[in-house]
């Protein structure tokens, strides 16, 4: 057996034993708090999750949505959060996990628009299972407790003046130990300085705001990234990507503690960036718009130093890392395997389903999930070698990232929040529900 698919196993099982140890709530395996999941990364230790569906196989359920979003659900205990854009507006959509009903809606803002492929529900909520938080494209932040009280409100553009990207703005916030930190980098559309922003999560109260200043031209300050976090043997570290630079920054006070430029070596000033940083361990993995993807160390103290690089990287999808692989979805369906330590190459090229490609790709038990804008989805074997498990059609238009929750796949589509379960059944037709907010 694979010794990635064993190490996975034994986590799962540790995560288990812990969870039935420790009362009051789920475990982290079991929710889904973040984009990218618990630990950030794309990367679930649940296990039994399906191999195989389509629009009726295996789905429990799958509640109607009033169209695309590239918003991913959001997933802890028994409730569900989307951001929702629904004729003109914007809503915090509360769903019960079990069900598929809507709890509770909240109207977020009613300047919604549409731009490219998005509009201004992309960025994702996160929660920590007490509250949850919703940033809307439109700059509008909202705070609220699980049965849907508003805590909070702020309006950065009525703050801090108009955002200036030229696709919208799309970054998910991170939060991190009761703190919400959110970035606004911009630039094609203003001259307006790019900001880095902490806030209170209970209150919405100011902790920071820094300015983070680039030599980026035209395009090139537009950002579509999610900050990450770096833990040090000096404490964390915030890690924003964007403009040219990945800069870190104090937790405390937001100033920059350092700088590594090398993400547009060819001073292209269409070179804006969407798909986020990853930190795993003292690895962040730092993409830019294909051309370099960028591999840095951060075992020694001071500004983190480029053990290898990478041609071969994604433009919108973020990457997957594991304990030795770095696995790239390209927006084609071109996929490799590199090496997480040399940059190698292990396999690759390969190709998926050929479509384009938005969503981010999953990593859970040994296999690798990628979802194309057409709905389809492709399971990979996880490891050094190529391999293709199956392909799960589902057809319909599909900007969001797949979440994983309790042996649960979550799928997002223009139409439909499905809930997929191994050993789910047939036809789920007559599940469908809105439920009552």
């Amino acid at each position: 057996m694979n010794r990635r698919i064993v190490r996975l196993a034994l986590l799962a099982a540790v995560l288990a034993v812990l969870a039935a140890l420790v009362p009051g709530g789920p475990a982290a395996a079991e929710n889904w708090p973040h984009w990218r999941g618990p630990e950030r990364t794309g990367v679930s230790t649940d296990t039994g999750l399906p191999l195989t569906w389509s629009a009726t196989e295996n789905v429990v359920w799958k509640l109607p949505l009033p169209g695309v979003s590239g918003a991913t659900p959001i997933v802890w205990g028994e409730r569900i959060f989307l951001n929702v854009a629904d004729s003109g507006r914007l809503y915090l959509w509360c769903v019960d996990r079990a069900s598929g009903a809507v709890v509770w809606k909240r109207q977020l803002d009613d300047r919604d628009e549409e731009k490219r492929k998005g509009n201004m529900s992309s960025p994702s909520p996160v929660t920590d299972g007490e509250r949850v938080w919703v940033v809307t494209g439109t700059g509008v932040i909202k705070a609220f407790d699980l049965d849907g009280n508003e805590a909070w409100t702020r309006d950065l553009q009525a703050e801090y003046g108009k955002f200036g990207i030229l696709h919208g703005y799309s970054s998910s916030p991170l939060l991190h130990d009761g703190a919400l930190y959110v970035q606004v980098l911009h630039g094609f559309y203003t001259d307006d300085p790019s900001y880095v922003l902490a806030l209170d999560g209970a209150t919405g109260a100011t902790l920071w705001r820094v300015e983070r200043p680039t030599d980026a031209p035209k395009e090139a300050p537009d950002a579509y990234t999610t900050p990450a976090l770096l833990e040090r043997a000096t404490g964390p570290e915030l890690v924003i990507s964007g403009a040219d630079y990945v800069t870190g920054h104090d937790l405390a006070t937001g100033k920059e503690l350092w700088r590594v430029g090398g993400l547009n070596p060819t001073a292209n000033p269409m070179q804006r960036i969407v798909a986020s940083p990853i930190v795993a361990g003292d690895l962040i993995l730092v993409p830019s718009r294909v051309s370099p993807l960028l591999a840095l160390s951060a075992k020694e103290p001071g500004a983190p130093k480029v053990i290898w690089s990478t041609d071969s990287g994604p433009d919108v999808p973020t990457p997957v890392v594991t304990d030795e692989h770095v696995f790239i979805l390209r927006d084609q369906g071109i996929l490799f395997c590199l090496d997480r330590n040399t940059g190698a190459v292990v396999w690759g090229p390969e190709r998926a389903d050929p479509a384009t490609y938005s969503a981010s790709p999953l990593l859970a038990a040994g296999r690798l999930y990628v979802t194309s804008e057409r709905g389809k989805t492709t399971v990979l074997a996880a490891d050094a070698h190529f391999e293709v498990l199956a392909e799960n059609v589902v057809d319909e238009y599909t900007l969001a990232s797949l979440a994983v929750a309790d042996r649960t796949l979550y799928m997002r589509t223009a139409e439909y929040l499905y809930a997929v379960e191994t050993g789910a059944g047939g036809s789920a037709s007559g599940a469908a529900r809105t439920g009552t907010p």
